[in-house]
C-alpha cells in the first residue's frame, strides 16, 4: 500500500522559487517599518485610491506584517483608543460581524441549501416517475437518471469554475449557477420520458458544479481570518439542512394528484428546488464582490470598498487590502516561473504536495464510498423494500434527513477544539457499525420490525457522519494545499467527491438487484472500515494550525510511524506510548523544502 501511495520522487522549485512561495503567505516578512510606509505610499500612488489615506494606509500595513501589534504601545504605530478596541474586539468577538457580512453569510448559506435540495428532491420522486416513465425494473437507468447531474458536475461542471470565476466573478458565478439550477429543476417537472429526464439533470449538474466550488471561496475570501474557517464549514451544515428541506417536499406533495397533470405529484418534488436559487440571486445582488477578486482585477477602490464595509472600519480594510495585494503579487511571479503545467506537475513530484494530495483525495473520495449518498438519494427505495408505504418511507427519510442537519451543527465548534483526523477516526468505525446494522435489518421476518430496525441504522449512520465526515472533507481540502496550488487542489478534489457520488449513485440499485441489501450495505461498511485505515495512515491532523505550520505537518514522514502504532492498537489494544502519531520530525535535509 506505501509503495503504491508514494508515487512522488525529488523535484522542486529553485530556492527562489520556494522564497516567492513562502512570500505569498508572508509578504511583508523582515520589512522594517520605513520600507512598510513606503510600500503603502508607493501603493495609493500607483491606484485610483485617495492619497490622503496615507496614514491609514502606512498603519494597515504594520498590521498586516504583524496583526498583534496594537497591543504593544509606543512603537510608532501610534492608534486611537477607537482603533484598538475595534482591533482587539475582532479577536475576542469574532461573531460580532458586520450586516453586509452577515448578509454574504446568508447567501452562501442559502447557496448550499440549494444544493442539498438538488440532490435529495429526487429521493420521493423516483418512486414515481420511474412508473411513469416504464424503468421501474431497468436498475442501469435508474442510477443512470439519479446519477446525471454527478457524472456532470465531475466531467464538466467542476472545471468551468475557473474560467466562469475569473470573467463572472464569484457573485457571477453564483447568479448563473444558480439560474442553471432553477431552469433545470423547472424542466424536470415537465419532462415526459426519461431521456428527456437525463437531458434535464444533465444540465443541472452544469449548476451544481461551479456553485459547490465557488460559494465556498466566496466565503472564505469575504470573511475575517478569525471566522474564515468556520464560514467555509458552513457549506456543509447548510447542504444538510438543504438536504433535509428537499425531503419536506416530498412529504408535502405526496398526496397532490391531478386528472389533467398526470403524476403531478413527483413533478412538484423535483420542481421545488427551482425557488430558493432564484431567491439567491436576487439577494447576491445587495452583496460586495470577492475583494480578492476585484484586487486581482485592479479594482482598488471598488476592493476598499468592499472591505470596509465587510470589516466594518478603513484602518481594517487598508490592512487587507494590502495583504492580499501583495500576496497575489507574489503569486503571479510563481505562477509565471512555474507555469500551469509545472504547478500541476508538483502536485505529484514535491512531497509536501503530494501528501497533501493524498491525503485530500482519500477524505473527498470517502466521503462517497461511505455510503451517505446510498441513503440520501435512495432511503425512500430502501424503505419501501423494507415492506413500508410510500408516504411512510418518505416521513422516515424526512426524520434522517432531520438528523442529518441537526447533528452537523456541533461540527462549527468541534472541528476546530476535536480535530479533523479525531472526529473521521472515530465517526468511521461507527459508520461501519451502523451500516451492517442497518442490512441485516433485512433478514428480520417481521415487517414492522424490519422496518423499524433498518429505519434505526439509517438513523444512527446519519448522527455518525454529520459531525464528522460530513463537514471534514470540504474543510481539509480548502486549507491542506500551499496557496500557490490551491486553485488546482481544490479543482481536484471537488471533482474527486463528484465523480464518486456520480459513482455510487449510479451503481446502487445493480448492487441491490446482485447484492441484495444485505450485501450492498455490508459492502459499504466494509468501505468505512478501509476508509478508517487510510485515514490512520496518511490524513495528518490540520487543526489550528498556520500556513508554515502545514507545511510542517505534510512534510514529514509519518506513515511508517503510524503503521506501527496501528498494528500496536489491534495486537496489544492499544497505542504504542513511545509513539506520537503524526509528530515524528524527519531527518534534517539539505533542502527543507523536501522534508
Amino acid at each position: 500500500m506505501s509503495g503504491i501511495l508514494n508515487i512522488y520522487k525529488e523535484d522542486v522549485p529553485t530556492p527562489a522559487e520556494q522564497d516567492a512561495i513562502r512570500s505569498i503567505a508572508k509578504p511583508f516578512h523582515a520589512k522594517s517599518d520605513d520600507e512598510l510606509r513606503g510600500l503603502a505610499g508607493e501603493f495609493l500612488r500607483n491606484t485610483e485610491l485617495d492619497e490622503s489615506l496615507l496614514a491609514i494606509f502606512e498603519k494597515g500595513a504594520m498590521l498586516a506584517q504583524q496583526p498583534t501589534r496594537y497591543e504593544q504601545r509606543g512603537d510608532g504605530l501610534d492608534l486611537t483608543e477607537t482603533e484598538v478596541r475595534t482591533l482587539r474586539d475582532e479577536k475576542e468577538n469574532k461573531w460580532n460581524i458586520s450586516g453586509t457580512l452577515l448578509s454574504l453569510v446568508i447567501v452562501c448559506s442559502m447557496s448550499a441549501a440549494v444544493q442539498g435540495m438538488d440532490e435529495t428532491a429526487v429521493n420521493g420522486a423516483q418512486l414515481f416517475y420511474s412508473k411513469h416513465f416504464g424503468i421501474e425494473d431497468d436498475e442501469h437507468l435508474l442510477g443512470l437518471l439519479n446519477a446525471a447531474p454527478y457524472l456532470s458536475c465531475a466531467v464538466l461542471g467542476c472545471w468551468l469554475t475557473k474560467p466562469m470565476n475569473k470573467y463572472f466573478g464569484r457573485r457571477g458565478t453564483i447568479f448563473i449557477a444558480c439560474i442553471i439550477s432553477s431552469l433545470s429543476c423547472l424542466w424536470q417537472g415537465f419532462t415526459h420520458t426519461w431521456q428527456h429526464m437525463f437531458f434535464a439533470r444533465l444540465v443541472l449538474g452544469l449548476g451544481i458544479g461551479p456553485k459547490s466550488a465557488t460559494v465556498p471561496i466566496y466565503a472564505a475570501e469575504s470573511s475575517p481570518a478569525s471566522i474564515r474557517g468556520a464560514l467555509t464549514m458552513m457549506w456543509q451544515m447548510w447542504v444538510a439542512f438543504g438536504v433535509m428541506v428537499g425531503y419536506l417536499a416530498g412529504v408535502a406533495f405526496h398526496d397532490i394528484h391531478s386528472e389533467k397533470f398526470p403524476g403531478l405529484n413527483w413533478r412538484l418534488m423535483i420542481a421545488s428546488p427551482m425557488v430558493p436559487p432564484l431567491i439567491v440571486c436576487v439577494h447576491i445582488f445587495f452583496c460586495p464582490e470577492s475583494p480578492r477578486w476585484l484586487i486581482s482585477h485592479k479594482r482598488f477602490k471598488s476592493a476598499f470598498e468592499a472591505l470596509e464595509s465587510l470589516r466594518g472600519t478603513k484602518l481594517q480594510a487598508a490592512r487587507d487590502l494590502l495583504h492580499i495585494h501583495f500576496s497575489l503579487e507574489a503569486e503571479k511571479i510563481v505562477r509565471r516561473r512555474l507555469g500551469v503545467i509545472q504547478r500541476r506537475k508538483e502536485l505529484l513530484t514535491v512531497p509536501r504536495n503530494w501528501r497533501a494530495l493524498r491525503a485530500s483525495t482519500i477524505v473527498m473520495a470517502m466521503q462517497q464510498l461511505g455510503g451517505v449518498n446510498v441513503i440520501v438519494y435512495y432511503s425512500c427505495n430502501i424503505i419501501v423494500e423494507a415492506g413500508a408505504s410510500t408516504k411512510k418511507a418518505l416521513l422516515l427519510s424526512m426524520g434522517f434527513g432531520i438528523i442529518n442537519f441537526l447533528f452537523a451543527l456541533p461540527a462549527v465548534w468541534t472541528i476546530d477544539t476535536f480535530g479533523r483526523r479525531n472526529l473521521l477516526l472515530i465517526t468511521f468505525p461507527m459508520m461501519a457499525l451502523f451500516m451492517l446494522l442497518t442490512g441485516m435489518a433485512f433478514y428480520i421476518p417481521d415487517v414492522d420490525s424490519k422496518t423499524a430496525v433498518v429505519s434505526l441504522g439509517i438513523f444512527l449512520f446519519g448522527m455518525a457522519y454529520s459531525p464528522g465526515e460530513g463537514p471534514v472533507p470540504f474543510v481539509y481540502s480548502a486549507e491542506c494545499y500551499p496557496l500557490h496550488l490551491r486553485d488546482i487542489g481544490m479543482s481536484w478534489s471537488t471533482s474527486v467527491t463528484w465523480f464518486f457520488n456520480f459513482l455510487v449513485s449510479m451503481t446502487l440499485p445493480l448492487c441491490l438487484k446482485h447484492m441484495g441489501e444485505q450485501g450492498t450495505f455490508a459492502y459499504y461498511a466494509g468501505w468505512n472500515a478501509i476508509g478508517f485505515f487510510l485515514i490512520f495512515m496518511y490524513v495528518p491532523e490540520t487543526k489550528g494550525k498556520t500556513l508554515e505550520g502545514l507545511d510542517k505537518v505534510f512534510r514529514r514522514r509519518s506513515s511508517g510511524e503510524n503503521w506501527k502504532s496501528l498494528k500496536a492498537l489491534f495486537l496489544r489494544g492499544q497505542v504504542r506510548s513511545d509513539i506520537v502519531v503524526d509528530e515524528v520530525e524527519p531527518e534534517q535535509t539539505k533542502n527543507p523544502y523536501l522534508m
